[in-house]
């Protein structure tokens, strides 16, 4: 077999793993690295290329999903059988990979649209160890569909993380995983239909892909205002079976929570107008001030609360694993419609959340967050409060991945969102803070909520700085 000597670009444009990846592909095309050969080892290859055991896995990784080596268990890697196509001009998946990289990587000078990304965020390494147990020693499973109500070691390790982090008592066939909060809300509008649910109450402001949902599923929608304390529950309807959607941890549009006495009173009224309540969790792990408030769901002795739980907040975005934890007279309902679905969820992804969340390094990872978090959200507030004076006022500072900004520009609402975008900042234009403190259309401070989580701990201060210099105008 050829050396294995590659030379790298020292200025680290295109990553290390993906150089290495980039000369060994080309050495395996070309026929210097044969069929059945057998690579370095990956201590032996970091020793002697001078990079990370972690950088040469990444590059062995990558080639073994493109399908230039395959591995032995106990073995090694070896070179797989590939035929060289000279003529084909489809682009290789990690060369669209380098060029997104690089794409995210340009200067915030450029005002470039590109999303701010900061992978301090979440250790894709870990993420890959356990999902190359699950190729390596688990890939029979793989042969076949997935459970409907989703794999049985994810739902037996969400029920256990559920007990110990949110007080939530249920069993893993209680639970129904799904790709996505929307289709949950399918899922969902079903088993209403069959408890003879036909009335859903959404918050007002609320989460408008559940209310389209409902809405075209044929259901009648009552809004119902937020206060300071969470939903205005005296405004709920009376003697109709309805399911009332709350987000009672943190209303991502306003920032409040519902103390627990007032949850006491939302779940009195459940039981009293043979009713459910909806319980949006999204980001209840993501908390960084005083003691978390219960969830309903624990809370909940008569079997009425639907639970909603989702990783996309605390993985990465693209994991769209959403979950669902239903009152035990549903869950029968589940099992009795399930053979109509199929699961939406990669298996794959599946097998690998519970492996991560079984060996503790799920826990790990929120933990890390919460600090690192909470770190940003101090950075931010002191950045705005240094460079935003008079133009913007900060709420929203107690849990989550966002901010609620009140921001009193002569520019109109709708630039100070693409303002923000165009620094790579995700946000979202909610209305106006009008003079007697309620949300209007158009009049008063300007209410924007801005996503903080992925922009680089050390690169706040200079983004606060730049986006509120536009701002001003």
């Amino acid at each position: 077999m050829k050396a294995i000597l590659p030379v790298f670009d020292e200025s680290r444009k295109t990553p290390y793993y993906l150089q290495l990846y980039s000369y060994l592909k080309n050495a395996i095309l070309a026929g210097e690295i044969t069929e059945g050969e057998r690579l370095p080892s990956l201590r032996n290859l970091a020793k002697s290329t001078g990079l990370s055991i972690t950088t040469i896995e990444q590059s062995y990784n990558q080639l073994l999903v493109e399908g230039y080596i395959s591995v032995r268990p106990g073995s090694g890697y070896y070179v797989s059988k590939v035929k060289a196509a000279p003529s084909q001009t489809v682009p290789a998946v990690s060369d669209i990979l380098t060029k997104e990289v690089l794409t995210l990587e340009e200067p915030l000078a450029k005002d470039a649209a590109a999303m701010q990304y900061d992978p301090e965020c979440f250790d894709f390494n870990k993420w890959k160890k356990c999902m190359n147990k699950i190729l390596t020693y688990y890939s029979p499973a793989l042969f076949f569909e997935s459970n409907p109500q989703g794999e049985i070691g994810l739902r037996t390790e969400i029920a256990r993380y559920l007990y110990t982090s949110r007080g939530v008592s249920c069993t893993p066939e209680q639970i129904i995983i799904a790709a996505g909060t929307q289709q949950i809300t399918n899922h969902m509008a079903t088993l209403l239909r069959r408890k003879g649910v036909e009335h859903v109450a959404i918050e007002n402001p609320g989460y408008m892909p559940v209310r389209n949902i409902f809405r075209d599923r044929g259901f009648a929608i009552t809004s119902v205002d937020v206060g300071a304390d969470g939903l205005k529950i005296e405004k709920l309807p009376a003697n109709i079976r309805t399911a009332a959607y709350v987000s009672p941890s943190n209303h991502a549009f306003t920032g409040t929570s519902m103390p627990i006495g007032r949850r006491y009173e939302l779940l009195q009224w459940a039981r009293e107008n043979n009713s459910y309540i909806i319980e949006d969790d999204y980001d209840s792990e993501l908390r960084y001030f005083g003691k978390p408030i219960p969830a309903l769901k624990s809370l909940d002795g008569s079997d009425r609360v639907i639970y909603l739980g989702s990783f996309s907040s605390t993985l990465f975005a693209a994991v769209k694993i959403s979950y669902m934890v239903l009152p035990a007279s549903m869950a029968k309902d589940f099992s009795d419609i399930a053979g109509d679905y199929s699961q939406t969820c990669s298996k794959l992804e599946q097998l690998t959340l519970a492996m991560f969340m079984e060996s503790g390094l799920y826990q790990t990872h929120i933990k890390k967050l919460r600090k690192l978090y909470s770190q940003k959200l101090a950075s931010l507030t002191d950045a705005f409060a240094k460079y935003g004076k008079g133009l913007v006022e900060v709420t929203n500072t107690s849990s989550g991945i966002n901010v609620i900004l009140k921001i009193y520009s002569r520019k109109p609402a709708r630039q100070l969102k693409k303002d923000a975008e165009a620094l790579g900042i995700p946000s979202m234009f909610l209305g106006n803070f009008g003079p007697s403190g309620g949300i209007t259309p158009s009049k008063g401070a300007a209410i924007l909520i801005l996503y903080y989580n992925q922009i680089p701990l050390e690169e706040i201060p200079e983004v606060v700085d730049h986006l509120v210099s536009n701002w001003r105008g």
